[in-house]
């Protein structure tokens, strides 16, 4: 069933601030109706929610630029931003929760995520909704734009922000390709860029290596074209080319954390959730790292808005919202600009001193001092160790000591995890090693549940899980990991979001440190799937580039390796396919004591590790399966 709501329940109140209304454009049942568990059915509403603020408010004051955005007659600015809800039909069936995502460079992720469905940015079939497990937990579930720049695609949520209209400054992106190609975008998959103002400005470089010298290019080596530069002769894989230009009229683009934090806020002040909770992946656990950061997990009258908080493979890095932003644009080995500003102090919930500086700051500060610190379960893989900052997370940045996290943080590294789970049998791609194929988002489901019955019941999580230098479980490996710095963007930059060294200055490196391995090449610590503590292979956070796409030997962006043991050994450490899989239970067993692992999904840790054995006795020495052994598997 769709409708669209009276005209009459959409209308603004002069002068209010927060969310002023909410503009439902479409509103249908989920799968006609179909029950999830004691929650019962569910409803999908889509529609844009909009905002006004108050400039003067303390808490709207660290929005770059806000004093240069349009106001209307009550003196507030006022902004949109998409959104899509499911909730259930009967309210009283929930369970009082608002999940919120914030969306991954606009898309819907947390249905994957926690449901085991099928991405889609309009679901509407029952593989888009997965086992429904959010649903059964009883959710209410609210996506909202928060990225000004997403992509004019069908189905993405964006925010929806003024420009302050003028204000003009420097542009810088990277680009690395991977085949010879002509053309260089100055956006990414991720954004729509800002315009060049003037031509004459734009300039490129090319680099071999991160931290490489720049050589100019020529006028005659490339030209401008549409939003692109097109060069003369191909690019070359592997190398950075680098442009900069002069745009004007910047996004305010930090009100899209003002639109997290006032729905969220509006949410729970009219009843509709009592608690809420965040949660994101990547680029989008980078965003409520910044909310916090930035002071607004306090809504405009000082409450706290977020109970609990669940950002996942962020590692070090929190998204910044600087005069001339591009929240899609992160630090990482070839793969965006290397020297953004998503790399930058303070990394950690605990208080921390800046090395070249002598500040002393933590992402909680603000919050602390408001009261309004949320729960935090931070899930990190061991490539954000190697490629993200990760172990800045919880170490100093000279990297001699142990920072003491907060009692309301836990932090769990998901071991010999990579950024994203590569598919299972895992395929040959652009690195040296297979890709890793460790499926630990079983595990985040628990991990859900666990943050909200701290959030709910205050009932203690398990324990974090990281490796620590005390314990001798975090070092220096090899090879050598992505190198963060001390990043110098100008005088303006910390008071005022505003660039003035573009590219930045680079000054001190920061401790760079990974989780080390044991004797097998696995993590030594960390939440354990069954199939890692109960190896067939090793699983590393990192994988190295081929001289097919060049920069051969540097760390793959992304990526990490499945290395797997010689038939010899499989066959030594397990007589039989029957005795592996009983030990891939006692592990899964023993994961849902720890409550990493729900018992519903046990038979499935079982059924997989049939798979993962039958793929590995016929796969010879980590090769490719054989169409034979493939067709097992499938």
């Amino acid at each position: 069933m769709r409708r669209t709501l009276p005209l009459f329940l959409l209308l603004a109140v002069a002068g209010q601030a927060g969310l002023v209304r909410f503009e439902i454009t479409e509103q249908r049942d989920v799968l006609n109706g179909q029950s999830f568990g004691p929650t019962g059915a569910y409803e999908l509403l889509r529609g844009r929610a909009h905002f006004a603020v108050d400039p003067q408010l303390p808490g709207n004051r660290r929005i770059t630029d806000l004093q240069f955005a349009p106001r209307n007659a009550a003196g507030l600015v006022e902004f949109s931003a998409d959104v899509v809800m499911l909730r259930p039909k009967d309210p009283k069936a929930g369970n009082r929760t608002l999940l919120m995502e914030t969306p991954n460079r606009g898309a819907m992720g947390m249905l994957a995520l926690y449901n085991r469905a099928q991405p889609s940015a309009n679901p509407t079939s029952a593989a888009h909704f997965g086992d429904g497990y959010l649903m059964r937990e009883g959710y209410t579930l609210a996506w909202v734009g928060w990225q000004h720049d997403v992509p004019k695609r069908e189905g993405l949520l964006r925010v929806h922000v003024p420009a302050a209209s003028g204000i003009t400054g420097m542009v810088r992106g990277e680009f690395t390709p991977a085949e010879p190609v002509r053309r260089i975008p100055l956006g990414d998959a991720g954004h729509v860029p800002y315009p060049v103002s003037e031509p004459g400005s734009l300039t490129l470089t090319v680099r071999d290596g991160i931290h490489g010298d720049r050589k100019p290019l020529t006028p005659g080596e490339w030209r401008f074209e549409g939003d692109a530069i097109v060069l003369t002769q191909p690019a070359t894989p592997g190398r950075i080319y680098e442009f900069l230009y002069r745009s004007q009229s910047p996004a305010v683009a930090g009100l899209g954390l003002a639109a997290l934090r006032d729905f969220a806020a509006h949410r729970k002040e009219t009843g509709a959730e009592q608690f809420a909770v965040g949660v994101g992946t990547s680029q989008s656990a980078m965003a409520w790292k910044a909310l916090v950061y930035e002071g607004f997990n306090a809504d405009e009258k000082g409450r706290r808005v977020f109970d609990g908080l669940q950002p996942h493979v962020a590692g070090g890095r929190r998204s910044t919202f600087e005069r001339f932003c591009q929240p899609s644009r992160t630090s990482g080995p070839y793969r965006n600009a290397s020297l953004s500003p998503t790399d930058q102090f303070p990394f950690s919930d605990a208080e921390d001193r800046e090395l070249a500086t002598g500040q002393r700051d933590s992402l909680l500060a603000r919050a602390q001092k408001a009261g309004v610190v949320p729960k935090i379960l931070y899930t990190n893989t061991s490539y954000e160790y190697w490629a993200s900052a990760g172990a800045l997370v919880h170490v100093s940045l000279d990297g001699r000591r142990d920072l003491a996290l907060p009692p309301t943080t836990r932090l769990y590294l998901l071991s010999g995890g990579q950024h994203g789970p590569a598919a299972f049998p895992p395929q040959r791609g652009n690195g040296e090693n297979l890709p890793n194929w460790n499926d630990y988002k079983w595990s985040l489901r628990a991990i859900l549940r666990d943050l909200r019955e701290w959030v709910v019941n205050d009932t203690e999580p398990p324990a974090s899980r990281y490796p620590r230098l005390a314990d001798g479980t975090l070092g220096r490996g090899n090879p050598p990991a992505h190198r963060t710095r001390y990043l110098d963007f100008g005088p303006e930059y910390l008071a005022k979001g505003v660039v003035t060294h573009q590219p930045p200055k680079a000054g001190i490196d920061y401790a760079v440190l990974t989780p080390l391995p044991d004797a097998d090449g696995n993590d030594r610590v960390g939440v354990k799937m069954p199939w890692v503590s109960v190896p067939l292979g090793a699983f590393t956070g990192w994988n190295r580039r081929t001289a097919a796409i060049g920069a051969a030997g540097e760390l793959l962006a992304n990526t990490g390796s499945y290395l797997p043991f010689p038939q010899a050994r499989i066959r030594k450490d397990f007589p039989s396919r029957d005795a592996y899989l009983q030990r891939i239970e006692a592990a899964a067993q023993q994961m849902v004591r720890d409550r990493f692992l729900l018992a519903e999904d046990v038979p499935a840790m079982v059924k997989l590790g049939g798979a993962i054995w039958d793929w590995a006795v016929a796969v010879p020495n980590g090769s490719e399966p054989t169409s034979a052994a493939r067709a097992n598997i499938e």
